[in-house]
């Protein structure tokens, strides 16, 4: 039943990321017990995937890089254009979640799984596109993800990020209200940033910014700040 898978994934969500151990052993305790069910329950929570992907301007050839990619979910939305594509590569550091994105693509010959961290990870040429969707929040060093990632781009090529954040400037938080977002993400290992939008505004040109609110499943009282973001890196 969906509300049983819910519960199971909920109480790992209240017990929070391991403390000890390395970034990517704290990913693999964390979410082996999720990963089956994770696309499904994450399907209500982290909005905007589908649309930033749609906002990508990609055609027949294109070479694309997806850092922190997990069960590859995001791939899909794509749809039949990720066939055109000249590569797809996944890169994460979290088995378990690998796993499933091996098994979904294991027929798509341009689709390559990539075990390895974002800030380290770079592509054999320059691509087209790399983008984030919900992994730059839960990587500490987020800045140096995002730098690496420009680096991976042809000039002009996109940068996108859907994800978490604290809004900055006129659409500031009230300060007891940020604290309480960053401590309650901080137990599942999300590093919220007022500084993330302006960081991706440095490092490229931004074609399209928008910031929102997303509705907690079964917390209905509660949204959550996040934002969308495309940027292009100079010619």
């Amino acid at each position: 039943m969906s509300i049983l898978r819910d519960a199971s994934i909920l109480l790992q969500l209240a017990k929070g990321m391991p403390r000890e151990g390395s970034h990517a052993d704290r990913l693999r305790r964390f979410y082996a017990p999720q990963a089956q069910h994770y696309d499904a329950f994450r399907e209500r929570l982290l909005h905007g995937r589908r649309e930033l992907i749609a906002r990508l301007p990609l055609g027949p050839g294109a070479r694309v890089v997806e850092l922190g990619a997990g069960t590859g979910r995001n791939v899909e939305f794509f749809g039949e254009r990720r066939a055109e594509f000249a590569s797809i590569e996944l890169v994460d550091v979290c088995t378990p979640l690998l796993a499933i994105a091996r098994e979904r693509f294991s027929q798509d010959t341009n689709v390559k799984v990539i075990e390895t961290t974002a800030e380290q990870y770079q592509p054999n040429e320059p691509v087209d596109c790399v983008y984030f969707c919900y992994s730059l929040s839960m990587m500490a060093n987020w800045a140096a993800a995002v730098g690496n990632a420009v680096r991976m781009l042809k000039p002009g090529g996109h940068i996108a990020v859907v994800d978490f954040y604290l809004p900055d400037g006129a659409r500031r938080l009230p300060i007891p209200l940020a604290k309480f977002w960053k401590q309650w993400f901080a137990r599942d290992g999300v590093h919220l940033s007022d500084q993330l939008l302006i960081y991706l505004q440095c490092q490229s040109r931004t074609l399209y910014v928008h910031e929102g609110h997303i509705r907690i499943p079964y917390l209905p009282v509660l949204s959550a700040p996040y934002m969308m973001y495309v940027g292009q890196r100079a010619a």
